[in-house]
C-alpha cells in the first residue's frame, strides 16, 4: 500500500509525458505557413512597391516604363494594401511593417484628390470651359456640339485636331455656338485648336513644343481676361521621348498672380497624372487642378475604347491660377475618341479695381 501511495504521489510518467507533449507547442506550428518561395515572392513584390515609390517621389521618370508605373500609382497603392493582408496572414512580419510604412505614405499624397476643397466666395465672372480630345478626328462631331450646348460651354480646345474633322465641327453648327477660333490642325494627331464664345486673340505662350499647343487671349467682358492654352504635351514612349516630355510640361507658362493681368488656364491632354514630376512642378509654380479641388482627381480621362491592357488613368487636366475659384468638374464619354471629356466650371475673379465684377460665386 505504501508503493502504490508513492506513485500516486509521483504521478504517472506516460501521462506527464502527454501533458508535457500538450503544451509545447509543435515545431509545425512554430513556423510560418507557406515556404521560401512564398517567402521570396513577398519580399521581391514589398521591394517592388518601394521601387515605384522612389521614383514617384524622387522624380526618376527615366524613360516608358518608369513613367508607367508612376501613372498608375492608386493601383500601386491599392496592391500595397493587399499585400500588407497577404503578409499578415503569413506571418511575415517585418515584410507587412515595411509595405504598411509605404503603402501609408502613398495613400497620404493621393487623398487630397478624393477629399474636396472648402468653397471659397469669390466675386467675379463665369467661365465654362471643356477640353476634348478629338483623338485624330475622329470623335463624334455632332455629340461633341450637343455636349458644348446642353452645358454652355464658353472655351473648347481639342487636341489632335485635324482638318477633316474642323469641316466636321462646321457642318454639326460648332461655329454658330462658339464664333471665335485658333486653329492649328495637323494630321497624325499632332495638331489642336481653341473656339470660344468670347473673341480670342492668337498668343504664343506653348509654341516650344512636338505637338501642336495654341493659346489666345479669351476678351471676357468686363476688365479681366484670360489667356488660354489647349495643352498637349508629347506623349513619352520611344526614344528620347521622356526628356521631351518633361520639357513640353515644364516650359508651359507660369501663372499669372498679379490681378491686374489676365488670368491663365491650360486645359487639355497632358499625357501625365498628379504623380508625374514635370506636372507636379507645373502645379508648384501656383497652379490648381480642378479635378483635385473638386474631389474628383483620381476620376479616369483614359482609355475609353476598350483596351483591357491599360488601366484607366487621369491624362486629361484643366489648371487654374490660383485666385481662380472652381464650381464644378465634370466629366464626359465621347464616341469616338479614347478620352473622356473634362468639363469644369470657374469663376474668373475680378480685377481689384473693378467693383462691378460679375457676382459671387462659391
Amino acid at each position: 500500500m505504501g508503493r502504490e501511495a508513492a506513485q500516486r504521489d509521483r504521478g504517472d510518467p506516460l501521462e506527464e509525458d502527454a501533458e508535457c507533449a500538450r503544451r509545447k507547442p509543435s515545431r509545425a506550428r512554430r513556423r510560418s505557413p507557406g515556404g521560401p518561395v512564398v517567402t521570396v515572392l513577398l519580399v521581391l513584390s514589398a521591394v517592388s512597391l518601394c521601387g515605384v515609390a522612389l521614383v514617384r517621389f524622387a522624380g526618376l521618370e527615366r524613360g516608358q516604363i518608369s513613367s508607367a508605373l508612376v501613372a498608375v500609382l492608386p493601383y500601386v497603392t491599392v496592391g500595397g494594401g493587399v499585400l500588407v493582408l497577404l503578409a499578415l496572414a503569413l506571418r511575415r512580419w517585418l515584410t507587412a511593417l515595411v509595405v504598411s510604412l509605404v503603402t501609408a505614405v502613398l495613400a497620404v499624397s493621393l487623398a487630397p484628390r478624393v477629399i474636396a476643397d472648402e468653397p471659397t466666395e469669390v466675386r467675379g465672372r463665369p467661365l465654362t470651359v471643356l477640353s476634348a480630345n478629338v483623338y485624330f478626328g475622329q470623335a463624334d462631331a455632332e455629340q461633341l456640339v450637343r455636349l458644348v450646348r446642353d452645358n454652355d460651354v464658353d472655351v473648347l480646345s481639342m487636341p489632335e485636331l485635324d482638318s477633316g474633322m474642323v469641316e466636321k465641327l462646321r457642318e454639326a453648327g460648332l461655329f454658330e455656338t462658339l464664333p471665335y477660333r485658333v486653329l492649328a490642325p495637323e494630321e497624325d494627331g499632332d495638331g489642336s485648336g481653341i473656339v470660344a464664345r468670347y473673341p480670342l486673340r492668337e498668343l504664343s505662350l506653348a509654341s516650344d513644343s512636338t505637338m501642336r499647343q495654341p493659346s489666345a487671349l479669351v476678351d471676357l467682358p468686363g476688365q479681366r481676361d484670360v489667356q488660354y492654352v489647349a495643352a498637349h504635351p508629347v506623349v513619352p514612349v520611344g526614344g528620347d521621348t521622356t526628356t521631351r516630355w518633361k520639357h513640353e510640361i515644364t516650359s508651359l507658362p507660369a501663372p499669372t498672380t498679379d490681378r491686374q493681368r489676365p488670368v491663365r488656364i491650360l486645359a487639355g491632354d497632358f499625357n501625365a497624372t498628379l504623380d508625374h514630376t514635370p506636372l507636379r512642378k507645373l502645379l508648384g509654380r501656383g497652379y490648381s487642378d480642378a479635378a483635385e479641388l473638386t474631389g474628383r482627381g483620381l476620376t479616369p480621362t483614359w482609355p475609353e475604347l476598350g483596351r483591357p491592357w491599360a488601366p484607366p488613368v487621369t491624362l486629361d487636366h484643366v489648371l487654374v491660377s490660383g485666385d481662380t475659384a472652381v464650381r464644378e468638374y465634370r466629366t464626359f464619354t465621347v464616341r469616338g475618341t479614347d478620352h473622356r471629356a473634362v468639363l469644369a466650371r470657374l469663376t474668373i475673379p475680378s480685377r481689384t479695381d473693378d467693383p462691378a465684377g460679375g457676382g459671387s460665386h462659391g
